[in-house]
This record gives C-alpha cells, sequence and structure tokens, in this order.
C-alpha cells in the first residue's frame, strides 16, 4: 500500500485501496493531526462530507455519510433480537455505534475503545459523541477489546464489533479466538454483528472469516451496505447467533432514521453471486 499524505499544493488527502487506486478528498482545513500511543489520528473538513476522521491514513467516519454504516451494523440486531438489554460495543471511538444503540431502551451499554485520543478528539469534532457519553446507561472503558473481553464477567444479550482494519492495535479482533470469545459472553438469544470489510477489495478476509465463524456459531449470516465514503462504496458485515434467523425483523424500526428500513435490511442479505462463498445455505 502506498503511503497516504497531504499534496501541498492540490490540498489533497488520499486514501489508497490498491497501489494504484482509491479516494481523494480536497481540504478545506486540517482540524487536527497528531499521532496517540496507537496510532495516527486526522481530522480534515471537505467541502462535500464535512468532518472526516482517519485512523492511520484510513477513512472511519464523515458527518456526511456515517449513518450509512452505523445503522445498518445496529439495527439489523435490534430488530430481530426479541428483547436487547445489556449490549456491548467493542471499537467505534467516534460514538456513532452507540449512537444508534441508544435509540432503544437498553439498560446498560459497555462502551470498549482501546485509545483514549480518539474519544478526546472525536468529543472536540464530532458532537454526537459528548451526547452519548452524557447517557447514563453507557459506561465508557478505556482498554482492548480482546484484553475486555478474555475478563468479561457479564454476558451480552448483543455484541457489536466496530473494530478498524486488521492492522496495529485492531489485528487481534479479526481472529478466531476473538469471536470464540464473544460466543462465550453471549446471552441466550443473543447476537454478534461486527464489521467485516470491503466485499470488493478484502474477500479473500472476508472468506477466511467465514470457515473459522461457522465452526463457532450455529448461524453464520454474512450482508452488506452502502458507504460511500468506504472501499468501493459498499461494506460487509457478520450477523452471529445461536438460534437468531436475521431475516424475521420482529418490529418497526426507530424514528428519525436516514438510511435503514425494513427494505434495506432485506436487500442486505441478499447477496450477488462473487458473495455466494458466504451463503450458510450453499456451503
Amino acid at each position: 500500500m502506498k503511503d497516504e499524505g497531504y499534496k501541498s499544493f492540490w490540498r489533497e488527502k488520499r486514501e489508497y485501496h490498491t497501489d494504484n487506486c482509491g479516494l481523494f478528498f480536497e481540504i478545506k482545513s486540517v482540524l487536527y493531526a497528531q499521532n496517540s500511543k496507537f496510532q495516527r489520528i486526522e481530522v480534515v473538513e471537505n467541502e462535500y462530507f464535512g468532518r472526516i476522521l482517519f485512523l492511520d491514513g484510513l477513512v472511519q467516519t464523515t458527518e456526511r455519510d456515517e449513518y450509512f454504516y452505523h445503522e445498518m451494523l445496529v439495527h439489523p440486531a435490534f430488530l430481530t433480537h426479541p428483547q436487547p438489554r445489556r449490549v456491548l460495543v467493542i471499537g467505534g471511538g467516534d460514538g456513532g455505534v452507540v449512537k444508534e444503540v441508544l435509540r432503544y431502551p437498553v439498560e446498560k451499554v459497555d462502551f470498549v475503545e482501546i485509545d483514549e485520543e480518539v474519544i478526546r478528539v472525536c468529543q472536540k469534532y464530532f458532537p454526537w459523541l459528548k451526547k452519548v457519553l452524557q447517557d447514563k446507561r453507557v459506561e465508557l472503558v478505556l482498554q482492548d477489546g480482546f484484553e475486555f473481553i478474555q475478563q468479561a464477567k457479564e454476558s451480552y444479550d448483543i455484541i457489536l464489533v466496530d473494530s478498524s482494519e486488521p492492522v496495529g492495535p485492531s489485528v487481534s479482533l479479526h481472529e478466531k479466538k476473538f469471536y470464540q470469545l464473544l460466543r462465550d459472553n453471549l446471552s441466550q438469544p443473543g447476537i454478534v454483528v461486527a464489521q467485516m470489510g470491503s466485499p470488493f477489495f478484502h474477500q479473500d478476509e472476508l472468506f477466511r472469516k467465514f470457515e473459522f465463524l461457522r465452526t463457532i456459531f450455529k448461524k453464520v449470516f454474512f450482508y452488506t451496505g452502502p458507504v460511500p465514503t468506504y472501499p468501493a462504496g459498499e461494506w460487509s458485515y457478520a450477523f452471529l447467533s445461536e438460534t437468531i434467523d436475521p431475516t424475521q425483523i420482529l418490529r418497526e424500526p426507530p424514528g428519525g432514521l436516514k438510511y435503514y428500513s425494513p427494505q434495506a435490511h432485506q436487500r442486505a442479505f441478499l447477496l450477488p453471486k462473487p458473495l455466494e462463498k458466504l451463503r450458510q445455505d450453499l456451503s
């Protein structure tokens, strides 16, 4: 992968998906650019997408399109679980996933983020995080997600994994042992949903995970949804459970959503031919 960077003349921010293709953003202003203990954190402003968070040169969220990703990570699980009360969110220091979780009458949300600097920066530049952390149901835990679940004494109705790419501090969140620990800390009935990467650029990684996930969970469903600023504009997720069928929606979605709908839900689980290997019923 090529090194990303700012072009001093054009004021561009580039994210390479391969050695010769990717995204670029014209920069209106650089709001923050520093190294934390774990990673490079940058917040820039773009005329169209507004504020954009980069971690180690990769887009994590933008003001304009954050809801595509966050709604599709959260709502398929919450609308198919009979009564979600206790929730664990691993990663996602920008707070977008927890923001969506709080649309529901949950009792407790454990919000685990390894990098305190991500929390501090996002509180300043992405106002929804400040509101999330003021909610009494949310407990912020500054710890590595793998270590947290390894030591956890509680079980959860829904576990959401909003990890960054499988490099640096997130590597352990993409391996078999981590998902075994998630299963062991899941209530019954329970659901794990995790982001899986680009169904176009990361197919080999998706197939690798599918092979070990189906040895851990009885029900393994991959699904996809659009995210304009992610590689190829489409992202994938894994819905994991022992008993719950993700195609059986139990209730109406909460008001105020911008992308998710029952129709979008059903569309998400209709995998195209290149991803047929990820269909449990065909394997």
